[in-house]
């Protein structure tokens, strides 16, 4: 039984398809990685699920900045669910700030409540907020399944003692995602030293279409993490197992 997931942050139709082909056990969807990441066209959400057979979970972002958005961005945001359900998805990364950087309660639970029956992840907004351990259990509060942080930090490494309280206090209320900054250099550090089991990230951020060679060096990115992933937790996994 896998004890851990791995998610890549996919802006493409071809890395999405070398990630599941090298072990990846989910796609976060988005476009214009360079800015963060926004939500990506519905041809792409439509594709991408067609060819796979891992969950592509689709990241609802109207725009670049912050997290803090207008009524037609917010209707906007809606839409974006709509379609992501329409095309197949099997989740969605979503999050909704105050103007004073808290979490956005009312609207952030109102985009989990429709995008039912999928999977919710609250993504990296969170990061953002003032107080992280209130910020968490207004998290809990929108239903979401999943949360993805770096533990405030500018990177993942560095806010990883972070994530370890948020996992402490989290409990099995809601599974927590390291991401951001990510690199098969930290990887195993972030894991160790925060204790999480959920890990995100793109690696090796490439825009567009990926090259011939970008192809090969994303192969080489994902394999490489999975296996570093499996030494790292297989003395979880034969626990598991012979439990």
């Amino acid at each position: 039984m896998k004890t851990f997931l791995f998610e890549l942050c996919a802006e493409s139709f071809e890395a999405a398809r070398v990630a599941e082909a090298r072990g990846a056990d989910r796609i976060e969807l988005c476009s214009n990685l360079a800015i963060g990441g926004v939500t990506p066209d519905f041809a792409l959400m439509s594709a991408t699920v067609r060819a796979l057979t891992i969950p592509v979970h689709v990241l609802i972002r109207p725009r670049g900045g912050d997290f803090v958005y207008t009524a037609e961005e917010f209707a906007s945001m809606e839409r974006q669910v709509e379609q992501a359900k329409a095309a197949g998805a099997g989740g969605v990364a979503v999050g909704v700030l105050l103007a004073d950087g808290r979490v956005d309660l009312e609207r952030s639970r109102a985009l989990v409540e429709l995008a039912r029956p999928l999977s919710v992840t609250f993504h990296r907004a969170f990061d953002e907020t003032p107080d992280l351990c209130e910020a968490l259990e207004a998290v809990i509060a929108t239903g979401a399944d999943c949360l993805l942080t770096s533990g405030g930090a500018a990177d993942v490494l560095s806010g990883a003692e972070s994530i370890g309280r948020l996992v402490k206090q989290a409990g099995r209320r809601l599974h927590m995602m390291a991401g951001g900054g990510l690199r098969l250099s930290n990887l195993v550090q972030v894991v160790r030293r925060s204790g999480v089991r959920y890990l995100h990230g793109s690696l090796s951020s490439r825009e567009g279409r990926l090259s011939a060679g970008s192809v090969e060096a994303l192969e080489e990115d994902v394999r490489e993490a999975i296996r570093l992933l499996n030494e790292e937790f297989a003395p979880l996994q034969s626990a598991s197992l012979a439990g």
